[in-house]
Protein backbone atom coordinates (compact mmCIF):
# COMPACT_ATOMS: atom_id res chain seq x y z
CA UNK A 1 0.00 0.00 0.00
CA UNK A 2 1.29 3.34 -0.53
CA UNK A 3 1.59 5.99 1.84
CA UNK A 4 -0.61 9.03 1.00
CA UNK A 5 -2.02 11.32 3.08
CA UNK A 6 -5.75 11.79 3.27
CA UNK A 7 -6.90 15.20 2.89
CA UNK A 8 -10.33 16.88 3.13
CA UNK A 9 -9.51 19.08 0.45
CA UNK A 10 -6.57 18.40 -2.26
CA UNK A 11 -4.52 21.25 -4.22
CA UNK A 12 -3.17 21.09 -7.71
CA UNK A 13 0.41 19.69 -6.12
CA UNK A 14 -1.92 16.58 -4.90
CA UNK A 15 -3.55 15.79 -7.64
CA UNK A 16 0.00 15.64 -9.87
CA UNK A 17 1.38 13.62 -7.01
CA UNK A 18 -1.63 11.04 -7.09
CA UNK A 19 -1.34 10.79 -11.31
CA UNK A 20 2.56 10.20 -10.22
CA UNK A 21 1.75 7.31 -7.69
CA UNK A 22 -0.83 5.87 -9.73
CA UNK A 23 1.76 5.76 -12.96
CA UNK A 24 4.26 4.20 -10.49
CA UNK A 25 5.68 0.61 -10.16
CA UNK A 26 3.58 0.49 -6.73
CA UNK A 27 0.46 2.50 -8.44
CA UNK A 28 -2.31 0.52 -10.52
CA UNK A 29 -1.32 -1.83 -13.01
CA UNK A 30 -4.00 -0.21 -15.26
CA UNK A 31 -2.96 3.36 -15.19
CA UNK A 32 0.41 1.79 -15.77
CA UNK A 33 -0.22 -0.16 -18.79
CA UNK A 34 -2.17 3.03 -20.18
CA UNK A 35 -0.14 5.30 -23.56
CA UNK A 36 -0.85 8.14 -25.48
CA UNK A 37 -2.69 5.95 -28.08
CA UNK A 38 -4.78 3.53 -25.59
CA UNK A 39 -6.38 6.37 -23.75
CA UNK A 40 -7.18 8.58 -26.54
CA UNK A 41 -10.96 7.49 -26.94
CA UNK A 42 -11.07 8.61 -23.03
CA UNK A 43 -10.04 12.10 -24.18
CA UNK A 44 -12.78 12.60 -26.64
CA UNK A 45 -15.50 11.05 -24.37
CA UNK A 46 -15.22 12.86 -21.21
CA UNK A 47 -14.84 16.01 -23.11
CA UNK A 48 -18.28 15.58 -24.45
CA UNK A 49 -19.74 14.51 -21.25
CA UNK A 50 -18.37 17.87 -19.90
CA UNK A 51 -20.40 19.64 -23.09
CA UNK A 52 -23.09 17.41 -22.47
CA UNK A 53 -23.07 18.85 -18.64
CA UNK A 54 -22.87 22.61 -20.34
CA UNK A 55 -25.65 21.70 -22.72
CA UNK A 56 -28.02 20.79 -19.93
CA UNK A 57 -26.50 23.37 -17.77
CA UNK A 58 -25.56 20.99 -14.75
CA UNK A 59 -23.18 22.53 -12.88
CA UNK A 60 -22.15 19.96 -10.11
CA UNK A 61 -21.69 17.60 -13.66
CA UNK A 62 -19.87 20.10 -15.18
CA UNK A 63 -17.70 20.48 -12.17
CA UNK A 64 -17.35 16.77 -11.97
CA UNK A 65 -16.29 16.10 -15.43
CA UNK A 66 -14.03 19.11 -16.16
CA UNK A 67 -11.93 17.32 -13.18
CA UNK A 68 -11.89 14.08 -15.45
CA UNK A 69 -10.58 15.85 -18.54
CA UNK A 70 -8.10 17.49 -16.34
CA UNK A 71 -6.66 14.13 -15.24
CA UNK A 72 -6.74 13.53 -18.84
CA UNK A 73 -4.30 16.19 -19.36
CA UNK A 74 -2.25 15.24 -16.58
CA UNK A 75 -1.90 11.51 -17.31
CA UNK A 76 -0.79 12.49 -21.16
CA UNK A 77 1.82 14.91 -19.29
CA UNK A 78 2.91 12.22 -16.88
CA UNK A 79 3.49 10.12 -19.50
CA UNK A 80 5.74 12.49 -21.43
CA UNK A 81 7.24 13.20 -17.56
CA UNK A 82 8.37 9.83 -17.33
CA UNK A 83 9.86 9.84 -21.01
CA UNK A 84 11.85 13.07 -20.23
CA UNK A 85 10.02 15.09 -23.02
CA UNK A 86 8.20 17.63 -20.96
CA UNK A 87 6.04 18.28 -18.13
CA UNK A 88 2.53 19.26 -16.72
CA UNK A 89 4.57 22.66 -15.24
CA UNK A 90 5.39 22.79 -18.97
CA UNK A 91 2.10 22.79 -20.49
CA UNK A 92 0.96 25.06 -18.03
CA UNK A 93 3.92 27.26 -19.14
CA UNK A 94 3.35 27.12 -22.84
CA UNK A 95 -0.39 27.76 -22.70
CA UNK A 96 0.46 30.98 -20.64
CA UNK A 97 3.03 32.07 -23.04
CA UNK A 98 -0.25 31.74 -26.18
CA UNK A 99 -2.35 33.78 -23.85
CA UNK A 100 -0.32 36.58 -23.33
CA UNK A 101 0.80 36.41 -27.24
CA UNK A 102 -1.99 35.48 -28.75
CA UNK A 103 -3.77 38.99 -26.65
CA UNK A 104 -1.52 41.61 -27.75
CA UNK A 105 -4.56 44.18 -27.33
CA UNK A 106 -4.56 42.97 -24.06
CA UNK A 107 -0.66 42.23 -23.19
CA UNK A 108 0.45 44.99 -25.62
CA UNK A 109 -0.12 47.91 -27.30
CA UNK A 110 -2.65 46.91 -30.08
CA UNK A 111 -6.33 48.42 -29.66
CA UNK A 112 -9.25 45.92 -29.74
CA UNK A 113 -12.37 48.19 -28.57
CA UNK A 114 -15.02 45.09 -29.20
CA UNK A 115 -15.25 41.53 -30.37
CA UNK A 116 -14.78 41.14 -33.60
CA UNK A 117 -11.65 43.84 -33.40
CA UNK A 118 -10.58 41.29 -30.35
CA UNK A 119 -10.52 38.41 -32.88
CA UNK A 120 -9.29 40.05 -35.84
CA UNK A 121 -6.61 40.18 -32.90
CA UNK A 122 -5.82 37.03 -32.52
CA UNK A 123 -6.09 35.60 -35.48
CA UNK A 124 -2.90 38.04 -36.71
CA UNK A 125 -1.12 36.94 -33.87
CA UNK A 126 -2.06 33.52 -34.13
CA UNK A 127 -0.71 33.33 -37.81
CA UNK A 128 2.07 34.92 -37.06
CA UNK A 129 3.15 32.60 -34.02
CA UNK A 130 2.58 29.57 -36.36
CA UNK A 131 4.50 31.58 -39.65
CA UNK A 132 1.61 30.82 -41.56
CA UNK A 133 2.22 32.66 -44.85
CA UNK A 134 -0.61 31.74 -47.03
CA UNK A 135 -4.45 31.53 -46.13
CA UNK A 136 -4.30 27.62 -47.56
CA UNK A 137 -1.83 26.98 -44.62
CA UNK A 138 -4.51 28.39 -42.12
CA UNK A 139 -7.25 26.21 -43.66
CA UNK A 140 -4.49 23.14 -43.50
CA UNK A 141 -4.17 24.02 -39.36
CA UNK A 142 -7.26 23.09 -39.07
CA UNK A 143 -7.25 19.44 -37.15
CA UNK A 144 -8.65 16.63 -39.39
CA UNK A 145 -9.57 15.00 -35.89
CA UNK A 146 -12.55 17.46 -35.29
CA UNK A 147 -15.74 15.89 -35.88
CA UNK A 148 -16.53 16.73 -39.97
CA UNK A 149 -19.58 19.37 -39.04
CA UNK A 150 -17.28 21.55 -36.48
CA UNK A 151 -13.98 21.27 -39.19
CA UNK A 152 -16.28 22.25 -42.10
CA UNK A 153 -17.70 25.28 -40.37
CA UNK A 154 -13.80 26.38 -38.85
CA UNK A 155 -12.14 25.83 -42.78
CA UNK A 156 -15.63 28.17 -44.52
CA UNK A 157 -15.23 30.35 -41.20
CA UNK A 158 -11.35 31.13 -42.31
CA UNK A 159 -11.81 31.08 -45.98
CA UNK A 160 -14.36 33.76 -45.41
CA UNK A 161 -11.86 35.82 -43.12
CA UNK A 162 -9.82 35.39 -46.64
CA UNK A 163 -12.70 37.18 -48.69
CA UNK A 164 -14.14 33.93 -49.91
CA UNK A 165 -16.90 33.91 -49.10
CA UNK A 166 -21.08 34.17 -50.26
CA UNK A 167 -22.54 37.81 -50.26
CA UNK A 168 -25.54 36.47 -48.52
CA UNK A 169 -26.96 33.64 -47.62
CA UNK A 170 -29.23 32.97 -51.08
CA UNK A 171 -26.01 31.99 -52.79
CA UNK A 172 -24.70 29.61 -49.60
CA UNK A 173 -28.71 28.16 -50.48
CA UNK A 174 -28.28 27.45 -54.00
CA UNK A 175 -25.28 25.58 -54.16
CA UNK A 176 -27.22 23.21 -51.96
CA UNK A 177 -29.30 22.94 -54.57
CA UNK A 178 -26.71 22.73 -57.13
CA UNK A 179 -24.76 20.08 -54.59
CA UNK A 180 -28.45 18.05 -54.17
CA UNK A 181 -28.76 17.88 -58.43
CA UNK A 182 -24.68 16.34 -58.20
CA UNK A 183 -26.02 13.83 -55.49
CA UNK A 184 -28.78 12.65 -57.62
CA UNK A 185 -26.14 12.56 -60.64
CA UNK A 186 -24.39 10.50 -59.02
CA UNK A 187 -27.33 7.92 -57.77
CA UNK A 188 -28.29 7.82 -61.07
CA UNK A 189 -24.84 6.71 -62.33
CA UNK A 190 -24.28 3.56 -59.47
CA UNK A 191 -20.69 5.13 -59.05
CA UNK A 192 -19.99 4.41 -55.28
CA UNK A 193 -17.01 7.22 -55.15
CA UNK A 194 -19.35 9.78 -56.72
CA UNK A 195 -21.74 8.89 -53.81
CA UNK A 196 -19.35 9.42 -51.51
CA UNK A 197 -17.81 12.73 -52.88
CA UNK A 198 -21.13 14.71 -54.24
CA UNK A 199 -22.81 13.51 -50.23
CA UNK A 200 -19.89 15.49 -49.10
CA UNK A 201 -20.17 18.08 -50.92
CA UNK A 202 -24.22 18.48 -50.39
CA UNK A 203 -23.02 18.10 -45.94
CA UNK A 204 -20.27 20.53 -46.93
CA UNK A 205 -22.91 23.00 -48.63
CA UNK A 206 -25.44 22.75 -45.67
CA UNK A 207 -22.91 23.70 -43.16
CA UNK A 208 -22.05 26.69 -45.02
CA UNK A 209 -25.49 27.68 -45.21
CA UNK A 210 -25.83 27.16 -41.06
CA UNK A 211 -22.89 29.04 -40.85
CA UNK A 212 -24.59 31.88 -42.78
CA UNK A 213 -27.41 32.07 -40.62
CA UNK A 214 -24.99 32.11 -37.06
CA UNK A 215 -26.49 28.50 -36.20
CA UNK A 216 -23.98 26.00 -35.36
CA UNK A 217 -24.24 23.14 -37.55
CA UNK A 218 -23.50 20.22 -34.61
CA UNK A 219 -25.76 21.75 -32.62
CA UNK A 220 -28.82 21.99 -35.24
CA UNK A 221 -28.17 18.34 -36.46
CA UNK A 222 -27.84 17.25 -32.33
CA UNK A 223 -31.13 19.23 -31.91
CA UNK A 224 -32.45 17.13 -34.94
CA UNK A 225 -31.49 13.66 -33.66
CA UNK A 226 -33.13 14.10 -30.64
CA UNK A 227 -36.56 15.72 -32.35
CA UNK A 228 -36.37 12.38 -34.64
CA UNK A 229 -35.99 10.40 -31.01
CA UNK A 230 -38.92 11.92 -29.62
CA UNK A 231 -41.10 11.94 -32.57
CA UNK A 232 -39.97 8.14 -33.10
CA UNK A 233 -41.25 7.18 -30.33
CA UNK A 234 -44.32 8.73 -30.50
CA UNK A 235 -44.71 6.86 -33.86
CA UNK A 236 -43.74 3.35 -32.13
CA UNK A 237 -46.21 3.91 -29.32
CA UNK A 238 -49.30 4.90 -32.11
CA UNK A 239 -47.94 1.46 -34.01
CA UNK A 240 -48.57 -0.48 -30.75
CA UNK A 241 -51.96 1.33 -29.91
CA UNK A 242 -52.91 0.44 -32.99
CA UNK A 243 -51.75 -3.40 -33.75
CA UNK A 244 -48.98 -2.24 -36.12
CA UNK A 245 -45.85 -4.29 -36.03
CA UNK A 246 -43.33 -1.41 -37.27
CA UNK A 247 -40.95 -3.49 -38.78
CA UNK A 248 -44.05 -5.08 -40.95
CA UNK A 249 -45.43 -2.08 -41.78
CA UNK A 250 -45.46 -0.95 -44.93
CA UNK A 251 -43.97 2.75 -45.69
CA UNK A 252 -47.26 4.24 -46.52
CA UNK A 253 -48.22 3.18 -43.19
CA UNK A 254 -45.43 4.42 -41.01
CA UNK A 255 -45.38 7.75 -43.31
CA UNK A 256 -48.72 8.36 -42.07
CA UNK A 257 -48.19 7.81 -38.71
CA UNK A 258 -45.08 10.15 -38.74
CA UNK A 259 -47.21 13.06 -40.61
CA UNK A 260 -50.26 12.09 -37.43
CA UNK A 261 -47.49 13.27 -35.06
CA UNK A 262 -46.14 15.95 -36.07
CA UNK A 263 -49.18 17.34 -37.11
CA UNK A 264 -50.27 17.26 -33.31
CA UNK A 265 -46.86 18.45 -32.35
CA UNK A 266 -47.57 21.61 -34.60
CA UNK A 267 -51.21 22.06 -32.79
CA UNK A 268 -49.76 22.03 -29.36
CA UNK A 269 -47.10 24.44 -30.83
CA UNK A 270 -49.61 26.70 -31.70
CA UNK A 271 -52.01 26.00 -28.80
Amino acid sequence: MVEFERKPRYTIEDFLKIVEILRSPEGCPWDRAQTHESIRVNFIEETYEAIEAIDTQDTALLREELGDVLLQVALHARMEEETGAFNFDDVVNDVAQKLVLRHPHVFGDVKAGNEAEALQSWDAAKKASKDQKTDTEVLRSVSRALPALIRSEKVQKKAAKAGFDWPNVQGAMEKVEEELEEVRAAVASGNENACMEETGDLLFAAVNVARMLHTEPEEALTRSCDKFIARFEKVEKKAAAKGIVMKDASLAELDALWDEVKAEENKEQEG
